[in-house]
């Protein structure tokens, strides 16, 4: 049996999710009043985050098996909220709403070194997938089966770790030194089959430690896999529409850099 997460520790999520998403519909409804755009799609985006963050620390999985269970978790926690929470964009969001001293302080945290390291792709590829390979294939996963809040622990980072890789892989908020899309696309292929590899590997043989049912193991390890998929092919998506404008941007340029030429060479010719 996997270990429950704390009430304390999910009600404490829960508040923060809840709380976190008045804050930014407020924060937009009060951008909204004083002229300027902001979609509601977002709005929407964020909340979806949120609802599905509560979900999965909740973990309504009924008679679902142990092992699919925690898996549902992890992709909920660790994968599908943080992809809503940062196309909300809310770092932009409170950079347009802070007050100027607020605001002057987070701009200089998000263009200082710290914040460059590690919004850095691959180390947050690294800390993402690779603590994912941490956690199911050592002993680590048994270890915290045995203590709810080493268990809640292992939650916050699968968390911060997938909010880590989703901010710094859509590059949708403003921070030092953005990383090209050919970047971005390499480490998620890269990423993508680190997660694809894993989850085959617990199709094959459970996590040191641990006694899950073959049945459970074949089911989770799908979950993982296929859900994986869906989410990562949501954020080539979004990498791959965001290449695709920034080229069209790119080619509107040349094109009206190129006008004020092709009209003289034509002026000259007639003269």
């Amino acid at each position: 049996m996997t270990a429950a997460l704390p009430p304390p520790f999910t009600a404490a999520v829960t508040a923060a999710a809840v709380l976190g998403c008045l804050a930014y519909l407020a924060a937009a409804t009060r951008l909204r009043a004083r002229g300027d755009a902001w979609p509601y799609g977002r709005d929407a985006l964020f909340c979806a985050g949120g609802a599905v963050l509560v979900a999965g620390v909740a973990e309504p999985w009924g008679a679902a098996p142990p092992f699919t269970a925690h898996m549902l978790t992890h992709l909920c926690v660790g994968m599908a909220a943080p992809l809503l929470l940062v196309l909300g964009r809310p770092l932009t969001l409170v950079l347009r709403t802070a007050p100027v001293p607020v605001r002057r302080r987070l701009v200089a945290l998000t263009r200082s070194r710290w914040a460059t390291v590690w919004a850095l792709l691959p180390v947050a590829a690294l800390l993402d997938f690779g603590g994912l390979w941490l956690l199911y294939r050592t002993p680590l996963l048994s270890v915290s089966h045995h203590s709810p809040w080493l268990n809640s622990l292992v939650h916050v980072h699968i968390l911060l770790a997938g909010l880590l890789f989703s901010f710094g892989l859509l590059a949708l908020d403003p921070v030092r030194h953005q990383p090209g899309p050919g970047l971005r696309a390499a480490v998620l292929l890269a990423g993508g089959a680190a997660h694809a590899v894993l989850a085959k590997s617990l199709y094959a043989a459970g996590p040191p430690g641990t006694s899950f049912a073959t049945a459970d193991l074949h089911l989770a390890s799908q979950v993982m896999y296929y859900g994986g998929d869906a989410v990562e092919l949501a954020l080539a998506a979004v990498v791959a529409f965001q290449w695709y404008r920034a080229e069209g941007r790119a080619l509107r340029r040349e094109r009206r850099a190129g006008r004020p030429g092709a009209h003289g060479a034509a002026a000259a010719t007639r003269s």
